[in-house]
């Protein structure tokens, strides 16, 4: 999974992983670190976003944070 480079310094992300349909987004600190998000949940618009944020490393922990339907439509978790 390539690390997260957290431009901004305050983000709990650590690392992500894509592919063509999914982003899994891996934090620091949680019960539950990874957690998925595909095409099919919270939806494509979505995941390219988070994808885009993520390769920026800028801004994706706050994307999740500010859309519910991001921070509580991940598809799974572990």
């Amino acid at each position: 999974m390539p690390v997260y480079l957290n431009l901004n310094g305050g983000s709990g992300i650590s690392s992500y992983e894509t592919g063509p349909d999914f982003i899994n987004v891996t934090f620091a600190e949680g019960i539950f670190r990874t957690y998925s998000y595909t095409h099919a949940r919270p939806g494509a618009t979505h995941v390219e976003a988070m994808k885009r944020l993520a390769i920026q490393g800028y801004g994706l922990n706050a994307y999740i944070n500010s859309n519910p339907a991001v921070k509580h439509g991940y598809a799974s978790r572990a």
